[in-house]
């Protein structure tokens, strides 16, 4: 990984002393006695305080979003995602003017090139803000992992990739998760409200739902497009995480902002309903806030690889998926049935499945695979498009 490989290189130096004049060095000065470290310094690399640095930045950003797309009368969704985007540039520029991170400068070819990411990008993201707005918090993280199916299958397709028999277990419990909360959801709504499902007041919650099923379906290929799409350009860019996060947020603000000028409503009226006078300064807040967390979310992955290991990280991000949803048990309506609450639970352990699939995958096959080889077979096409990116 890019960032694990920028710290190794950042850890390995070399002292020599003051040359003289015949052309040799003096012996290496000797190390300064260890100084006792301080509360900060041992709070930046504790393994503890980045992964619920982390998981903390993670429920922020998904509950932050809920928040302001939870009101009845927001529709405002490209103006959100473009005060996000521009928090995120102002936050980032920041932090390279006072020496803390580091990325490219803009260049117009490499803006060129990354130009369709970045539409990529925006139409995951709207779909994700859409799905939201209709979905509570535990049913979005749940379907969510629908996405990793379909990023397995687009890198056997284009990468030459392949999926073990524990992965495919994985995707199994990810599709019934999925199944066990829409059903919760549909049964909570047929119980709690009026009529039946052709009519009456639980019509309506399950036709908001079956919305919600709509957008998250295509936020879930429109996030699997956006990563195999990334995976492909940046081997022409070779940006790094913070670059990434730069041009994707540069070049999404002009495009969100004609979108939400042209495509929604900015009538006196609508304002008011977006942004109630009781409610506008903390709605705004929020919105500034929700742009923040992505950076936090940024740094914090990058602070947790380098003072753990990918490994972990790749467990932690599993992990995660079980408090995001309960804090939409904890700060939101969501209904709380047993029915909701073991999709939450085969949903986390669906990640946990993937992700040690995955870690076993990546020590050389380890993981017992059906009939002694991995699924499915790959054609000769995508064999020797893999063998390729071998050699």
């Amino acid at each position: 990984m890019a960032e694990r490989e920028k710290y190794d290189r950042e850890e390995v130096s070399i002292q020599l002393g003051d040359r003289q004049h015949n052309g040799h060095f003096d012996a290496a000065p000797k190390p300064a006695p260890a100084m006792l470290s301080s509360p900060a310094a041992s709070a930046t690399s504790s393994p503890v305080v980045s992964i619920l640095s982390y998981c903390g930045s993670s429920i922020l950003m998904t509950v932050t979003n809920k928040y302001v797309l939870s009101g009845t009368n927001f529709n405002l969704n490209f103006f959100l995602l473009c005060v996000q985007s521009v928090v995120c540039i102002l936050a980032i520029q920041t932090g390279k003017t006072s020496g803390i991170i580091t990325y490219r400068d803009f260049h117009t070819d490499e803006a060129r090139k990354w130009f369709p990411i970045s539409l990529l990008l925006i139409g995951m993201i709207y779909t994700s803000t859409k799905a939201l707005q209709f979905l509570s918090i535990p049913v979005y993280t749940i379907f969510k992992n629908l996405t990793i199916i379909l990023i397995a299958y687009g890198e056997v397709l284009w990468f030459g990739g392949n999926v073990t028999s524990m992965a495919l277990l994985s995707f199994g419990l990810m599709v019934l998760s999925s199944v066990i909360a829409a059903w919760a959801d549909i049964q909570h709504a047929l119980t709690s409200y009026g009529g039946d499902a052709l009519t009456g007041e639980a019509a309506e919650k399950i036709s908001t739902l079956n919305a919600g099923y709509v957008w998250m379906m295509l936020n879930c290929f429109c996030s699997a497009a956006y990563v195999l799409g990334m995976r492909k350009r940046i081997k022409l860019t070779n940006f790094k995480d913070f670059d990434t996060m730069y041009y994707n947020n540069l070049l999404s603000i002009p495009i969100l902002l004609l979108c939400s000028l042209f495509l929604e409503n900015w009538s006196s009226a609508n304002l008011a309903l977006n942004f109630p006078e009781e409610t506008r300064n903390w709605m705004i807040a929020t919105m500034i806030l929700s742009g923040l967390s992505s950076v936090f979310i940024s740094y914090t992955s990058a602070w947790c690889v380098r003072v753990t290991s990918s490994t972990t990280y790749s467990m932690v991000g599993a992990l995660n998926k079980l408090p995001i949803a309960i804090s939409g048990l904890v700060f939101f309506d969501a209904p709380v049935t047993m029915a909701s609450v073991a999709a939450i639970f085969v949903g986390f352990v669906s990640g946990m499945v993937y992700a040690v699939a995955k870690m076993w995958q990546g020590k050389g096959g380890a993981a017992p695979k059906a009939g002694g080889s991995v699924l499915p077979t790959t054609s000769a096409s995508v064999q020797s498009m893999r063998d390729s990116l071998k050699s």
